[in-house]
């Protein structure tokens, strides 16, 4: 049984699953991001962009799209999605911790909360100015962001999946930490593959995520020499940010 404790490395289970879950679409990031950059003319660096969920429906759009991920089976999944969708994109396995270009953007995207797998404030806050220091002058970082609000959480997940060779998916999670002080929490994830009824694959995965409250971010943004923030919530752009949204979007510019 491969055990592999090293936090967030969505290994292939993982992987696989994220693809049969979370099909093009299914999530309303991809359509409210695809709004924004409607004629978008500069070039897009999308952070953790994992097996091409937002990054494929880009290219489609006519955007010019720059990926990394730090995850090698996520990475072989969005290469394989782009050639079958007839695109080779510039793509390469970094962290957000230390990637690095010899070019600048005109935007930064990270959709969907990612940006919370960075679990650690500094790290984070280095982070930010690294988005700073990519970006053309006025280049625009657009993130989305969970708030505090999912620190409360951590019920027990369990689902399962039918995967297309017919093998059963299953995935179970357990909050295993909770870190008020550092706004940080552990889930510990349990990935099956049953074939025939026999037991075959067996991976554990730890997710680490740090959560952020709203003027937080505002100031952290501010404090990495981004100005001009804003933000809205629930993929709304005619309102602010409520207590009850699952995500924030953040826009700040270089």
């Amino acid at each position: 049984m491969p055990i592999d404790m090293a936090a967030n490395r969505y290994g292939s289970i993982a992987a696989e699953i994220y693809d049969i879950d979370k099909p093009y679409f299914a999530l309303p990031d991809t359509r409210f991001h695809l709004e924004r950059f409607a004629g978008f003319d500069r070039p897009i660096l999308e952070p953790a962009c994992g097996s091409g969920r937002t990054l494929v429906p880009f290219l489609q759009a006519g955007l010019d799209v720059t990926g990394f991920d730090p995850s090698g089976e996520m990475l072989e999944r969005c290469r394989v999605r782009c050639a079958d969708a007839g695109f080779a994109p510039d793509l390469s396995r970094q962290r957000c911790e230390d990637f690095a270009y010899d070019r600048r953007f005109g935007a930064i995207l990270i959709p969907v909360g990612s940006f919370t797998l960075i679990d650690d404030f500094a790290a984070a806050m280095a982070v930010l100015r690294r988005f700073r220091d990519h970006l053309e002058s006025g280049g625009v970082l657009v993130i989305d962001l969970q708030g505090l609000n999912f620190l409360a959480g951590g019920q027990p997940d369990r689902r399962r999946w039918s995967a297309p060779n017919g093998d059963l998916l299953t995935c179970g999670g357990i909050r295993t930490a909770t870190d008020l002080l550092r706004q940080r929490a552990e889930t510990t994830y349990r990935y099956e593959r049953w074939r025939d009824g026999t037991l075959v694959e067996t991976q554990i995965d730890l997710m680490a995520q740090r959560y952020w409250g709203l003027d937080e971010f505002r100031l952290a943004l501010e404090a990495a020499g981004f100005g001009e923030v804003t933000v809205c919530g629930g993929y709304d752009r005619s309102r602010g940010p409520r207590q009850s949204d699952r995500v924030w979007t953040f826009e700040a510019v270089a």
